[in-house]
């Protein structure tokens, strides 16, 4: 059977990444830009829709089981040049996997919502806003963010990053401008209120499917053809949710402590709260470069492995963290550098002001071990070796940056600088191991493929 020619591991790493840093960045600024819109229509509207973001998170994490899974396989198969039939397999089992799942979730959220917003003491509104949201975006619109998820994922693996970016940029500038129709009533629309918002998000996915679906159709080397997939094997889905789930349940357990340490930092009062939630805003804009190069990293890592090519792996590797942890330790050197112009932007109140200058200044041990993490535990991703990042990324989330927020934060009195400084330790700890099991090479004995 004719083998797929592919060169896609020698794209150049700037290539690859640069386009996965913009798009971060874009759905950041998207996200900022719908909040700020919905603010000003509605406080109920805000908080209604805050309410359901845990949830939208939860069935996105789940999508990601097949999505994740999907891209670590079909990196490896692309550098090791399976067959056409073979690429298709794990097309159609990831298809198959992320539809049935989307189905299922999008059915209990329609059937569901109403019984789980009971378990909630709201005001009417509230109540309302959260339903209507919930029920048109994560009901109606899970099988569209379910299937764009994934064939972005796909796409990016042939090496498609920047076409997958313009697509994420059409698809969110259709979700703004569909929000400040249905919130300001332009060219005499009637004002829908949340529920034209969650309507603007399912049309913007929905487009974003379309013009996906185009793409990979166009792209020959892109072996996505959904004919025969009855036939496809049961070891296919076995393998994606090898990796997949596991991938899954680190996130899962990081956001969960992340919500547990902010549980702390509450008791610590309002002032403490908003300082940690303007710290993270301007955090988010260091990290996007080491999250982008993490998936870069793991894609190209997975066609060098593909490819029986573990010592380029293993070299570039170090190139990769290198640069990465410049840029990152480079952007927070500068926001420490301009922290009053940046915290005049969020408040004027001197206590909060000061304390988010201190926790700029913990902020540089964070970024650099959080850039650390992000590289090589995308490295070790994509060469298969999946089950020891989860599980000491598990195990160090909790016995240290948890632990540690409370002991530092709580018992000895350092406040949110404690707790700062807990994830700051947790983060370089775990970037440090991550590089040690990187030279030890037991990553190179995991391909799958």
């Amino acid at each position: 059977m004719e083998n797929l020619k592919s060169t896609r591991g020698e794209l150049p790493m700037g290539k690859l990444c640069l386009p996965l840093i913009l798009e971060q960045l874009f759905r950041i600024l998207v996200s900022s830009a719908d909040t700020v819109m919905l603010s000003s229509y509605s406080g109920t509207a805000v908080a209604g829709v805050g309410l359901m973001v845990q949830y939208t998170f939860f069935l996105q994490l789940l999508f990601s089981v097949i999505a994740t899974g999907t891209s670590i396989v079909l990196a490896q198969y692309i550098g090791a040049q399976k067959s056409r039939a073979e690429l298709n397999s794990i097309a159609h089992a990831s298809t198959v996997m992320i539809c049935a799942v989307a189905v299922l979730l999008g059915g209990g959220v329609l059937l569901g919502t109403r019984a789980l917003l009971s378990c909630y003491t709201l005001e009417e509104e509230v109540r309302k806003a959260a339903l209507e949201y919930f029920l048109i975006f994560g009901g109606v619109g899970a099988i569209f963010n379910a299937v764009s998820l994934l064939q972005s994922a796909i796409l990016r693996c042939y090496g498609y990053t920047k076409e997958a970016l313009f697509v994420t940029i059409i698809a969110n500038i259709i979700n703004v401008a569909g929000n400040a129709l249905s919130l300001y009533g332009f060219f005499g629309l009637p004002v829908l209120g949340v529920k034209g918002v969650a309507w603007a998000s399912v049309i913007s996915m929905i487009v974003s499917c379309v013009i996906l679906a185009f793409i990979i159709k166009k792209r020959d080397d892109v072996a996505f053809d959904m004919q025969g997939w009855r036939e496809t094997g049961i070891w296919y889905y076995k393998k994606i949710l090898s990796v997949g789930v596991p991938t899954a349940s680190e996130s899962l357990s990081y956001n969960v402590s992340q919500i547990v340490i902010m549980a702390m930092i509450s008791t610590l009062g309002t002032h403490a709260m908003s300082a940690q939630v303007y710290t993270r805003t301007l955090c988010q804009y260091v990290y996007i470069v080491a999250i982008g190069m993490g998936a870069a990293c793991q894609i190209k890592t997975g066609h060098y492995v593909g490819s029986h090519d573990t010592e380029t792996a293993y070299r570039k590797m170090f190139l990769y963290s290198a640069i990465a942890t410049a840029v990152s330790v480079s952007l927070i050197l500068t926001e420490n550098l301009f922290a009053d112009q940046l915290t005049s932007v969020f408040t004027r109140e001197e206590s909060v002001s000061s304390i988010v200058k201190t926790l700029l200044r913990f902020s540089i041990l964070v970024e650099f071990g959080r850039s650390l993490n992000l590289i090589w535990i995308g490295g070790l991703k994509g060469a298969g070796d999946v089950k020891f990042p989860v599980f000491y990324g598990m195990c160090s989330n909790w016995g240290i940056m948890v632990l540690l927020s409370y002991v530092l934060g709580l018992k000895c009195g350092m406040g949110v600088a404690g707790c700062w400084l807990g994830i700051g330790i947790d983060e370089t700890t775990r970037g440090i191991v991550m590089i040690f099991r990187w030279k030890s090479r037991r990553w190179m004995t995991k391909a799958l493929v």
